[in-house]
């Protein structure tokens, strides 16, 4: 069973303006589990650290802190290029990942053969045309013959999806894989990951803003916010039953046909952001609930059965 883990990872960035130098911290302190089989859903609003996130675990950038262990099935690490052999990404934006010069088969067959899944022009092409039969595109001889530019954006992020299981993949990194797509298709897409996931046993991280696919598709949520996880657990127990003021807030933004009149937005609650005042709840400018304890760092407190919230409402204040 491999497993790939995150413990305490950090991610800051040098930014200069003018004669000053500062630096930003876009990911802090955050630990993540994926297993096999699973799916755990990585949301929060655009700048809470999703993405950096997701760099960093396919080692497209490195880390300023903490540890990123990826182990096999008898809890060996698995060290250097194997990596990359299990662990692969697909990306928001299906053209831009793809090389418009470069036919379907050029992007399939090209990590086949660089990490040795397959040997000779024969083999690669079977596996091509296997790849993209498990993809849903057919017919796959004509599929994969095409440019990029051929394909709808559907088409092409389902030739995403077959690039990263090319390598053998273990656990996909899916970063916003539908938020480019349109609405009629992205069930589609969906349910072609959760399949996938079923038949390989794979670990995926869905990242994404949006609570009811997140609910739906995943297994587990992990709430982000200023590169702070501020609740996990249970999807439909997070999203439900939300209990830290972020995700509630969140919640309420979400479009909900039952409801009537306007929800309060996230970016709506409080008077703007806590970038300037270092040191404790990183929400507690626009947090409805703010206390004065809120001037020291919360930790996470358990909330309910895997349910856990890094907020002051839960943990003792003295």
């Amino acid at each position: 069973m491999t497993t790939l883990e995150t413990t305490g990872l950090v991610k800051d960035y040098r930014i200069r303006s003018g004669l000053r130098r500062d630096r930003f911290r876009a990911v802090d302190h955050v630990s993540l589990a994926l297993t096999p089989g699973r799916t755990v859903a990585l949301v929060g609003e655009s700048g809470s650290g999703k993405s950096t996130i997701a760099r960093l675990l396919t080692r497209l950038d490195r880390p300023t802190g903490g540890e990123i262990a990826l182990r096999d099935t008898g809890g060996r690490p698995v060290p250097g290029r194997a990596y990359r052999d299990h662990v692969q990404m697909v990306f928001q934006d299906p053209f831009a990942s793809l090389n418009p010069f470069h036919t379907v088969e050029h992007h399939l067959a090209r990590p086949l053969l660089l990490h040795g899944r397959t040997r000779g022009a024969e083999q690669t092409w079977r596996e091509v045309l296997h790849l993209l039969d498990r993809v849903q595109l057919r017919p796959a001889e004509d599929i994969a013959r095409r440019r990029p530019h051929e394909l709808s954006g559907g088409q092409r992020q389902r030739v995403a999806i077959a690039r990263a299981l090319a390598p053998g993949a273990k656990v996909v990194i899916a970063d916003e894989p539908v938020s480019m797509l349109d609405v009629s298709i992205r069930l589609g897409v969906l349910n072609l990951l959760a399949r996938l996931q079923r038949e390989d046993d794979l670990a995926v991280l869905y990242i994404t803003h949006d609570l009811a696919t997140a609910r739906h598709f995943a297994d587990d949520v992990v709430v982000l916010y200023r590169g702070q996880v501020v609740e996990r657990g249970p999807a439909a127990e997070v999203i439900l039953r939300p209990k830290h003021p972020y995700t509630q807030l969140l919640a309420a933004s979400a479009p909900d046909p039952d409801k009537r009149g306007r929800a309060p937005a996230a970016s709506e609650a409080g008077t703007g952001a806590s970038a300037g005042r270092p040191g404790g709840c990183a929400f507690r400018d626009r947090c409805p609930s703010a206390m004065v304890v809120c001037a020291g760092a919360p930790a996470e407190e358990p909330v309910g059965d895997g349910h856990t919230a890094r907020c002051w409402l839960y943990g003792p204040r003295s």
